[in-house]
């Protein structure tokens, strides 16, 4: 009798399925800090960029398979007993941790660039994974129409991204210089668009439709109401504005230039160098972004110059990295 009781305590008892999910979700989010700072493995085995590739579309495509047979047996009119939730959760963390596994097999001397590309698909997949299992734990044997579980499929989608991320980092960098000059273009078009309406801020204080005219009060400023001299470009300021403009103009052709340069000079090797073209042309889009937003009314004039000559300042160092 002593034996089988002690036997019987020694069967550990497993937490309610709803339980095991929170405590899954709560384990991908403590996975994706350390996958952020997670540094490529060393090895002593030559990169085969063949296999890896081939591995991690396999464990994308092993994450999406679970994500879509957890959300089946979650979503069903009946939950699954205690051992299958077990059992699925242990399948998706395996194969979470799979999909990290081949990411940080990815040697450094592949290029930065390209590491930061395949990180971020993995974090996607971990956030998107991690967002779904609380979606389900939340809201346990409901339909699979479920509102909150049908806008929960970023998982999925992360994981179809994962065959179109770049095979080596000159393709990547060409993928960031890209998106640097579209980021530009579009700081570029709302300068523009802002300029030519002369009012920035126009229906952001009249989005009722009234005419309010009538009730306004000189109080308006103190309770912290803009006055006119706050909504509109003074003379001083749109003089000012066309050197901006035609700097970010300039800064969105130097950035094609990089972009053209490195797709027809750019070798496969040379991954210090394009690592360094990314990171300086990576400034380009924040520093468009600072002197876009200063230039808005009331404009400070010295916070525009400051804005400007740091703009020029990053040009001419990306120029000077790529030549």
């Amino acid at each position: 009798m002593a034996s089988t009781a002690t036997s019987a305590a020694a069967v550990p008892t497993l937490a309610s399925p709803v339980e095991q999910l929170r405590h899954l979700a709560a384990e991908l989010r403590l996975l994706l800090p350390r996958v952020r700072v997670g540094e490529a493995r060393e090895t002593t085995q030559e990169f085969n960029r063949e296999i890896f590739w081939r591995r991690l579309n396999e464990a994308a495509v092993k994450v999406s398979r679970e994500a879509t047979t957890l959300t089946k047996v979650f979503s069903g009119p009946q939950l699954p007993s205690a051992q299958e939730s077990q059992r699925f959760c242990e399948q998706v963390h395996a194969a979470i941790k799979e999909i990290t596994a081949v990411y940080y097999s990815l040697p450094k001397d592949q290029g930065i660039t390209l590491r930061k590309l395949v990180r971020g698909a993995a974090l996607d997949i971990v956030d998107g994974m991690a967002q779904l299992v609380e979606v389900l734990s939340s809201t346990p044997a409901q339909s699979p129409e479920n509102n909150d579980l049908i806008s929960c499929n970023s998982v999925w989608v992360a994981c179809e991204q994962v065959p179109r991320i770049p095979r080596d980092n000159k393709a990547a960098a060409l993928l960031m210089l890209t998106k640097s000059v579209d980021f530009v273009k579009d700081a570029h078009e709302e300068m523009e668009q802002a300029v030519e309406e002369c009012d920035p801020y126009c229906g952001l204080l009249n989005d009722t439709g009234e005419d309010n005219s009538e009730n306004h009060n000189d109080d308006d400023d103190v309770l912290g109401f803009p006055s006119n001299q706050d909504l509109y470009w003074s003379e001083e300021d749109q003089e000012l504005i066309v050197p901006c403009l035609a700097l970010v103009r300039a800064s969105k052709a130097c950035l094609k230039k990089i972009r053209i340069l490195v797709a027809e000079n750019g070798k496969k090797d040379q991954v210090a160098q394009l690592d360094d073209i990314v990171d300086i042309s990576d400034e380009v889009s924040p520093s468009v972004d600072d002197l876009a937003l200063s230039i808005y009314p009331p404009m400070c004039h010295l916070t525009v110059r400051i804005n400007s000559a740091k703009l020029v300042s990053v040009l001419k160092k990306a120029l000077e990295i790529t030549k």
